[in-house]
């Protein structure tokens, strides 16, 4: 039986899978090049070094995490539709949620340079007509919630046996009536 030659994408593809099911402290060339049955040589020689690959790796958690998301935005409801599929990320992948929520992030040096980096002004523009809001009073109800997502989503992927969706949700709803009702409450009293 001829030997199966080994590419570059089955190493990425194999550190994928094994960040998916055990975390990112596991992807190591040993456990690679155990899941490809190979030795560890074609792993080396596609990798300068184990953090190249490990940047690769969260490239495509990115994409997943992506398309995920894509797969549960409601259209008519998209602003609460994203964070309960943040949420839902966090229960059915939480390997993949950590690595996303962890991974280094560089040249950030405030909360607006990551808003910006991670949502964007058509995001904040998308709320403000949505909801009839300014857009600064839009971007600042997203990453109010953006921030609360993550947290909440850390904690539910964080808890054995776990903490159903139903009470993760609702408190995800009650932190959106703050957070809207604040804005609302500042912009009626504007001192």
């Amino acid at each position: 039986m001829p030997r199966q030659k080994i590419t570059k994408k089955m190493v990425v593809d194999a550190a994928f899978e094994i960040a998916r099911k055990e975390g990112m402290d596991q992807v190591m060339v040993k456990n690679i090049a155990e899941r490809l049955g190979c030795s560890v040589q074609p792993i080396y020689s596609y990798c300068k070094n184990m953090e190249e690959l490990k940047r690769e790796v969260t490239g495509r958690v990115e994409d997943f995490m992506k398309q995920f998301l894509a797969e549960r935005i409601q259209p008519k409801d998209l602003f609460r539709s994203t964070g309960r599929a943040y949420v839902q990320l966090a229960g059915e992948e939480p390997h993949l949620f950590k690595i996303f929520i962890l991974h280094e992030r560089q040249e950030i040096d405030s909360l607006d340079a990551l808003y910006r980096r991670e949502a964007g002004a058509e995001t904040a523009a998308f709320i403000s007509e949505q909801l009839q809001i300014s857009h600064e009073a839009a971007k600042e109800l997203h990453l109010n919630l953006l921030i609360y997502t993550i947290g909440i989503g850390t904690i539910f992927c964080m808890t054995k046996p776990g903490i159903s969706l139903d009470e993760i949700y609702k408190r995800q709803e009650m932190a959106y009536e703050a957070f809207l009702e604040q804005i609302k409450h500042r912009k009626e009293d504007p001192s």
